[in-house]
């Protein structure tokens, strides 16, 4: 039998079961690769003291500090004491309190001069903040000391600190990986030799022990260089070898007939598309025409024109003798989507009914609301072939859905959907074709969140990337700003006049709110009362309100500033018709001002409405602002996005806020975004099948190598594809993809 390779060596067996449970429980970490790729977060330098100044409330900490005075307070008439340690860094102070019988061991180790490290969650006690129990580890008992302590036995003058838990210190952490870092010399380099050496990189078992003890910062620089290589390259492997497989299924090739429907539509279209439409057009008709599945990214700004993309792809399919299948999020979506295509297609769009064009096919929509007869023929139309088009919602994807010869899939949305749901759709492929081999239909994928390049390449990175940057002409510009709503009240009295304006010239407007405001918990519910109740005293201690909401406001803006305006609201929990109804008469231009929650971001297409206020605007994500501020400025008029916060000047909120109302780029925009939130975020929310992975690799800062990375991985595994001659690299592979999701990245 095979030895284990010693990255895959269970944590239980090297550090016993008692520690390994709570490495397990604590931090997610199981084996020796776990601990190994779990790197310091910084260093303390030996002989020079940690800031104290910035210290976050509330949260658990690790600093390395000097013992400036300690003493012990008695109370309760000398049946209790108290120790309180004042630790310095030079410029700051940093009190601990230890109370009752855990006074005696800490009064006798922290004496004035000890040098150690602490951790423990940061407090406010009488406006100072504090540790309270703090756990310690010793460094230097006194100025004097050379001493003999288990973190001075670490090489070099750097003492790591790692991230840490309550029920785990950092250098409990240090002390597992003393005990694994032996064994460090036994792993196998996942890196091929010839990628190592060309780019001077050190080997994986010099670059774990620089890490986790280096003796220099050019030791650290070092480590980490060569271990962002490996994060981008193993991501990068799995993604080519999901590409790889892709290019070994067999789909139908799809080609558009010369005097077919789509040949009718763009002669019937009322415009001419941009140069970027018909660019990506070509790319994904290329596409469509080989006997392997398509498997492209389709991204553009807000109001690009994705959707009159993705319609003639569908329309090409459906030319050919297959059917399309559209995926969105939610009902509000695809309802939306499936009135503006059927008013695209005009006649086109009636295909077997009196009056339809010669060409014409059958557009269907499916959503879990629809009622039993309306459902029943919307899945006769799809297994007979009828409908050519089929627009839903994850109702696409149940068991009981049937498609005669499905050969394009769209997915709206992308960042919505994990890749199990577009694969299920996928699945629904004819499934047998001429040779009895099952044949995979083609997939276009469309988000209008702006990615940046790096982001594509790792998160999209077994996609090909198509690029909509053009706006249709037509499109106005949309002028945004920020309203002081807490120093200038005068400021949002003047936004509501601004509304009153648009509508008075005729146009509409959108309210946007963080929240419904029908949250209110059943008054049986005594657990439910009383956790709202705290929540509100959380709130109002901390002073801040609940979000604002919906219901509340739309009462407000009817009863004073927006009175006499036709005002209506939308929300995710409104019964679907009552949301499709509340939408055409939007759409219609019979109501003023839609008061709503972010059901709106995406797919909402009503070119009249000019103006949108955002009310609590600071609650929302940079690249959502900018989705939902691409729902004015859709015809000719131009738009007007008012940006609601309280937050003060200066504040990383008011930052935030300002960055939007400087650019409409949204590939800016997702830049500022990306740096805003942690790289493990963006992975782990939109590469299902893939656990979070980024450890010193950033893809904002590290285009680069990413770049480079993904050519070398194309390379290898169109040369190896089973990493025959890389078990390490198989290994750092097993140990990225989650074994229980693999078959969902091979299948892509």
């Amino acid at each position: 039998m095979d030895a284990v390779p010693v990255l895959e060596e269970p944590l239980k067996k090297v550090l016993g079961p008692a520690t390994a449970k709570v490495m397990a429980e604590s931090l997610d970490l199981h084996t020796v690769g776990d601990l190994l790729h779990h790197y310091p977060r910084r260093y303390a330098e030996r002989g020079e003291l940690t800031r104290l100044a910035d210290l976050p409330l509330d949260e658990h900490v690790t600093v390395v500090a000097q013992v400036e005075t300690a003493r012990v307070l008695k109370f309760n008439g000398g049946s209790g004491q108290r120790l309180e340690v004042v630790i310095t860094d030079g410029s700051g102070r940093l009190q601990l309190v230890f109370f009752g019988r855990g006074v005696h061991k800490p009064h006798k180790d922290l004496v004035p001069g000890t040098r150690a490290m602490f951790a423990g969650k940061v407090s406010l006690f009488n406006r100072k903040l504090q540790l309270a129990h703090p756990a310690y580890e010793l460094l230097r008992r006194s100025p004097d000391d050379t001493g003999g302590d288990a973190v001075d036995s670490w090489a070099g003058a750097l003492i790591p600190i790692y991230p840490a838990t309550a029920k785990l210190e950092s250098w409990k952490i240090a002390k597992a990986v003393d005990a694994v870092l032996p064994s460090v010399t036994d792993a196998v380099d996942p890196l091929p030799p010839a990628l190592r050496e060309g780019r001077a990189l050190v080997p994986l078992p010099e670059a774990l022990l620089k890490i986790h003890r280096p003796h220099t910062k050019r030791d650290v620089e070092d480590a980490r260089a060569r271990l962002k290589w490996d994060e981008a390259f193993v991501l990068q492997v799995a993604l080519a070898r999901r590409r790889f497989s892709d290019t070994l299924l067999p789909a139908t090739p799809r080609r558009p007939a010369a005097d077919g429907i789509l040949a009718a539509f763009d002669d019937r279209l009322p415009f001419t598309l941009t140069d970027g439409q018909r660019k990506v057009s070509a790319e994904i008709f290329d596409d469509l025409a080989t006997e392997h599945p398509m498997h492209r990214l389709l991204q553009g700004e807000v109001g690009s024109g994705k959707t009159m993309v993705a319609l003639r792809a569908m329309l090409a399919v459906v030319d050919a003798g297959g059917q399309a299948a559209m995926l969105a999020p939610t009902e509000v979506l695809a309802q939306q989507h499936h009135r503006s295509i059927t008013e695209m297609m005009g006649g086109l769009a009636e295909g077997g009914m009196l009056g339809g064009a010669d060409h014409g096919t059958k557009v269907t929509l499916l959503t879990g609301s629809m009622g039993v007869a309306a459902r029943r023929q919307a899945l006769l139309d799809l297994v007979t072939g009828e409908a050519g088009i089929v627009i839903g919602t994850h109702a696409l994807i149940e068991d009981k859905v049937q498609f005669h010869d499905l050969g394009l899939v769209v997915v709206d949305e992308q960042h919505r959907f994990g890749v199990e749901q577009r694969d299920a759709l996928r699945g629904k492929g004819p499934s047998q074709g001429e040779e009895g081999i099952r044949r995979t239909p083609h997939l276009l994928v469309m988000t209008a969140t702006p990615i940046p390049r790096t982001v594509a390449m790792t998160v999209f990175g077994d996609l090909e990337t198509s690029v909509l940057d053009q706006l249709p002409a037509g499109r106005s510009p949309i002028a945004s700003h920020v309203v002081p709503a807490a120093d200038k009240p005068h400021f949002l009295a003047r936004a509501w006049e601004r509304v009153r304006e648009e509508v008075g010239k005729g146009h509409q407007a959108y309210v946007v709110c963080p929240r419904i405001g029908d949250e209110e918990p059943d008054p049986a519910d005594a657990k439910a009362r009383a956790k709202a109740a705290a929540k509100e005293e959380a709130e109002a201690t901390a002073d801040k309100r609940p979000p604002l909401a919906v219901l509340d406001i739309a009462a407000e803006l009817a009863a004073g500033a927006l009175r006499g305006l036709r005002i209506e609201v939308l929300h995710g929990r409104m019964p679907p018709d009552d949301k499709d109804a509340v939408m055409r008469r939007f759409a219609a231009g019979d109501t003023d001002v839609l008061v709503a929650t972010t059901v709106i971001e995406v797919g909402v297409n009503v070119p009249n409405a000019t103006a949108m206020v955002i009310m609590d605007a600071d609650r929302f994500g940079v690249s959502q602002l900018h989705q939902l501020r691409g729902r004015v400025g859709r015809g000719s008029a131009p738009g007007l996005c008012l940006l609601v916060s309280e937050m003060p000047e200066g504040s990383p909120a008011r930052g935030r806020l300002d960055a939007v109302a400087s650019t409409l780029d949204g590939f800016e925009l997702s830049r500022i975004d990306l740096e805003q939130r942690r790289e493990g975020d963006v992975l782990g929310q939109a590469q299902s099948g893939v656990r979070s992975s980024l450890r010193v690799l950033t893809v904002v800062d590290d285009e680069e190598i990413i770049a480079e990375a993904r050519e070398e991985a194309t390379a290898l595994v169109a040369a190896d594809p089973e990493l025959g001659s890389l078990p390490g690299l198989r290994v750092a592979l097993d140990a990225l993809v989650d074994p229980e999701r693999e078959r969902y990245l091979e299948k892509g």
